[in-house]
């Protein structure tokens, strides 16, 4: 990876890692009023043999962007389950590109919530996506 690269004016490095994020590292994250994104730069650990960006990688990233987005607007929620997800590959991203997904919920509702997402190579919208989640709300000893 290219260490000298900045992410665009709003992203910091996204503090919510996992063992599956972590291959992917460094992953940015932004809000703004209704938009939960995040970002990378693609690298070789994104792509496949053809140097695309893999697939699996934007619905992965689609999926955590629409549930933190949702997440962040939900009083007492103690995590969020994917129901559903549908994603749409309406282009292709490449090694060496700034990838980002905006998303947006859609509809909070008390036990399912919906979001949508679009999906960004270099500005160029690459791919979007719907999800469904399952709400978990906090008890006393941790999510239901």
């Amino acid at each position: 990876m290219d260490t000298a690269f900045t992410p665009p004016a709003g992203f910091a490095r996204h503090t919510r890692r996992s063992g599956l994020t972590d291959p992917w590292e460094p992953i940015y994250a932004a809000t703004a009023e209704e938009t939960f994104s995040l970002g990378l730069f693609a690298d070789e650990p994104h792509v496949n043999s053809r140097g695309f960006v893999h697939g699996g990688l934007l619905s992965a990233l689609a999926d955590n962007a629409m549930g933190l987005s949702c997440a962040r607007l939900i009083d007492n929620v103690g995590g969020l389950v994917t129901i559903s997800l549908n994603t749409d590959y309406i282009g292709t991203a490449h090694k060496g590109h700034w990838i980002e997904v905006r998303a947006t919920p859609t509809r909070l509702g008390r036990s399912l919530c919906f979001a949508e997402a679009k999906i960004y190579s270099n500005d160029e919208l690459c791919a979007t996506a719907k999800a469904v989640f399952k709400v978990q709300i906090k008890t006393s000893q941790g999510a239901a």
